[in-house]
């Protein structure tokens, strides 16, 4: 397919970027300069949390608003970087008295509410290790999270609380479960001047679980360090500065949630906009408008589904205080770039990391060019290569393993009582991150898909994502999954799941046009023999398709975990 290639002359940015040239910027990089923006205890001892909050709320942005939180009914508060501090000290002390300690594991099972944030910081607070949990788990997947960590104390709220009580017979360890429908009250009577224990760089801080196809969901602990890199890729690849409103719509239950919606922002002094509801186009746009949002970081498939909603819809709303968007949680497929600037006059940027990442690691940075599909180039201080099944290094336009050096300080610190499985990783120097990829020679990076998903028909491997890219591209599609189905003949065909966009009636004679539309756009082999259509493709709450779940379905194999998919 045709590369688009944006020019940054052609972007039209509304301020110079935080970084304003990235071969330089990227050439000049360390580490020891982004030590410099933040602030140690004596003895270089340090605390996330203490960057994140504790030092704005003795500074001159102490009566700034950290947060504006809006609930599902537009229910509207306020919280300064003062008042953040105050009750995040009122939960480290309230932890205190419970008993917590270092290294004790506090998890948090809440929608996205208030106590949901400052509770978090509390905890890093403390020392403890906090641990987030999505709202529409239920109760296996509790007890393979909160069970495997051990956790000592669980926040989580009266409509929520059902769930737990079915399975708290399973979790032995769990002395104290703490609801935040009263909480604020019940803070009232502690002090807020909760200490902020002074950590190691590398002492874990949070933790997330996330699922494989197989076994159970694995423990990915992050360490305090974590922060240093979060924070410069929130300077750098998200661009925020000083009077920026940002909203950052990922859950808190996965890592961009946690390195860009508490940790990364808040440690540049940036007002986070929350919405504690489903997603409605209307709803994000009057968003966006009256709370005069800034910068934008969200997930492809709300892109898409926006676009889904119609190019007349976003004329009702004033956009034009967005001046940057970025994207995460999949690849960002090229039509849906097109479709941003061309209606919503907005440029999504995308970018690339993991759960065991623990930060940006590849990005489309402000002032660079974007080739349109493209993931980017590697973040400052990260070494980004393709290699092959040995750890070797292969050059460009040569389709391998993602890897990225390892010894970058958003690294996952372990897999929580997992060596062997931590371990596996690693290939010598180099985190293999299971996505398969090739570097252009310009070095930018292109997703072909993970490992498990790449296909191999009539001795080809082609890459899942093109396929959909491809089709996305057709005026009839709003998202698609694409998986190889074995064939005696070719090894595998091709088979692609549609979703088509509303008011298009699906037909014998779409699907043949759609396959031709493919062979005509992308390669005579890399066309879906089979489509079906179906009304919506099973995804993660991060927005991610689940392909091994549409092959599963489809070749009637076992499913795997499926916990962390969007609740129906």
């Amino acid at each position: 397919m045709k590369v688009d290639v944006i020019k940054v002359g052609n972007k039209k940015l509304a301020k110079t970027p935080n970084l304003e040239n990235y071969e330089k910027g990227y050439k000049n990089f360390s580490w020891d300069e982004v030590k410099k923006d933040l602030e140690f205890f004596k003895g270089g001892k340090f605390n996330a949390v203490h960057n994140a909050i504790s030092r704005h709320a003795r500074d001159e942005l102490k009566n700034k608003v950290a947060l504006y939180w809006i609930g599902e009914d537009w229910t509207e508060r306020k919280f300064t970087f003062a008042e953040m501090e105050r009750l995040s000290g009122q939960f480290a002390s309230y932890l205190k008295d419970l008993g917590v300690d270092r290294g004790d594991r506090v998890f948090f099972f809440l929608p996205r509410v208030p106590e949901m944030y400052y509770g978090f910081l509390g905890t890093l607070k403390r020392g403890a290790v906090a641990g987030t949990l999505f709202s529409a788990f239920q109760e296996q997947a509790l007890v393979d999270r909160i069970g495997s960590s051990n956790a000592k104390v669980l926040v989580t709220n009266k409509e929520l609380l059902p769930r737990v009580q079915k399975v708290k017979k399973d979790l032995p360890n769990l002395e104290k479960i703490i609801l935040s429908d009263d909480l604020e009250k019940v803070l009232e009577q502690y002090d807020d001047e909760g200490e902020v224990r002074e950590m190691e760089l590398d002492d874990p801080a949070f933790m997330l679980y996330t699922s494989g196809s197989t076994g159970k969901p694995k423990g990915v602990v992050h360490k305090h360090e974590a922060l240093l890199q979060e924070e410069m890729t929130a300077k750098y690849v998200l661009d925020l500065q000083p009077d920026d409103v940002y909203w950052c719509t990922a859950d808190p239950g996965w890592v961009t949630g946690v390195a860009y919606g508490i940790l990364g922002s808040w440690s540049l002094g940036a007002s986070a906009v929350v919405y504690n509801g489903r997603f409605d186009a209307e709803s994000w746009y009057k968003i966006l408008q009256d709370w005069g949002v800034s910068v934008w970081y969200t997930a492809p498939t709300a892109i898409r589904l926006l676009q889904a909603a119609g190019d007349e819809l976003p004329d009702k709303y004033d956009l034009s205080k967005v001046r940057h968007a970025c994207s995460v949680g999949e690849p960002l497929n090229p039509d849906p770039i097109r479709w941003g600037r061309r209606v919503l006059k907005i440029l999504f940027h995308d970018t690339w990391f993991q759960t065991e990442t623990g930060a940006i690691s590849i990005a489309n940075f402000p002032a660079m060019d974007i080739k349109v599909g493209s993931m980017g180039k590697p973040v400052p201080g990260n070494v980004a290569a393709i290699v092959d099944d040995k750890g070797k290094e292969l050059g460009p336009m040569t389709e391998g393993s993602l890897a990225l050096k390892r010894g970058w300080p958003s690294m996952m610190k372990t897999i929580w009582r997992r060596p062997k499985k931590f371990d596996s990783y690693f290939e010598g120097k180099w985190f293999i991150s299971g996505d398969r990829a090739y570097m252009d020679e310009d070095g930018y990076f292109w997703f072909v898909g993970r490992d498990d998903d790449v296909i191999k028909t009539s001795g080809e491997r082609v890459g899942p994502f093109e396929v959909e890219s491809a089709l996305i591209e057709h005026e009839a599609v709003i998202e698609a999954g694409v998986i190889g189905k074995p064939d005696e003949v070719r090894g595998q065909i091709i088979k692609a799941f549609v979703v088509l966009k509303p008011g298009v009636t699906p037909s014998e004679k779409l699907k043949e046009e759609l396959s031709v539309y493919v062979k005509k756009h992308l390669a005579g082999h890399a066309y879906p023999r089979e489509i079906e259509f179906i009304d919506k493709l099973p995804k993660t709450r991060s927005g991610k398709i689940v392909r091994r779940m549409l092959r599963a379905k489809e070749l009637g194999l076992e499913v795997g975990d499926t916990s962390t998919l969007a609740d129906e």
